[in-house]
């Protein structure tokens, strides 16, 4: 009889960690939508690299004074080390979003939803509009292209801020948005850095202050990416 019930006792512990087995390796599955979220990391690091290196091939570039959109005006003789560098930024940028946007649906709360789909706007506009209206010059020239890619940029800037104070307040009220909240407000901030050193900084350290600005995105970009690939797999 007693050893009846210790075989039962014993079989329920089998079955109940065997179902704790499955289950974390459940959790331990990711669907190539989750996969595809790391293209975000894929994104930052060609980018960094484009930075990094392209004033390699640009004779007399002062990365502490100049913008780096200097290193890939149609006319910079980085151009051609630029494009290669940056050549899955873009496009692993516009991806890891996007199923961010797909993942993201019917999870946190509307208003984490609302701030991550404004910013995927933002970046679709930003990938399209930087591609299309290059500086003509290194520096500001003047040109439609120039005035073009200058509105494209104050577009690109007021759409990073919206989205990321509703990422922000969303994570302010909800505690399961916590995460995404802390990322956005880096981020926030160090576009905050960026156009106020702008303005502030002596003209020598320019480009140190813009660092700021154009890394905040493309870092919050891929943090998004890195969120959606830890979100346990129901996708």
């Amino acid at each position: 009889m007693f050893k009846g019930k210790r075989n039962a006792v014993h079989d329920r512990g089998v079955c109940s960690h065997a179902r704790y087995f499955f289950e974390k390796r459940k959790d331990m599955k990711k669907s190539l939508v989750q996969k595809l979220g790391l293209l975000g990391v894929v994104s930052f690091l060609s980018y960094a690299a484009a930075v990094a290196f392209a004033p390699l091939a640009y004779p007399g570039y002062d990365w502490m004074a100049q913008a780096v959109s200097d290193l890939s005006a149609a006319n910079a003789p980085s151009l051609a080390l630029w494009n290669q560098l940056s050549a899955l930024y873009n496009v692993c940028e516009v991806v890891c979003v996007t199923v961010v946007c797909i993942g993201i649906q019917g999870r946190k709360t509307k208003l984490l939803r609302s701030g991550i789909y404004l910013f995927a706007v933002m970046e679709w506009i930003s990938a399209a509009g930087y591609r299309m209206f290059p500086l003509s010059d290194s520096g500001y020239a003047g040109a439609f292209q120039d005035v073009m890619h200058m509105a494209v940029t104050a577009l690109v800037v007021l759409l990073s801020i919206v989205s990321l104070v509703i990422i922000i307040v969303a994570g302010a009220k909800s505690k399961s948005c916590r995460s995404y909240g802390v990322c956005a407000a880096v981020a926030l901030a160090m576009m905050l850095v960026g156009a106020m050193g702008m303005k502030i900084v002596p003209a020598a350290y320019f480009g140190v202050v813009e660092r700021f600005s154009v890394f905040a995105a493309t870092g919050f970009n891929a943090a998004l990416g890195i969120h959606l690939f830890c979100m346990k797999s129901e996708i």
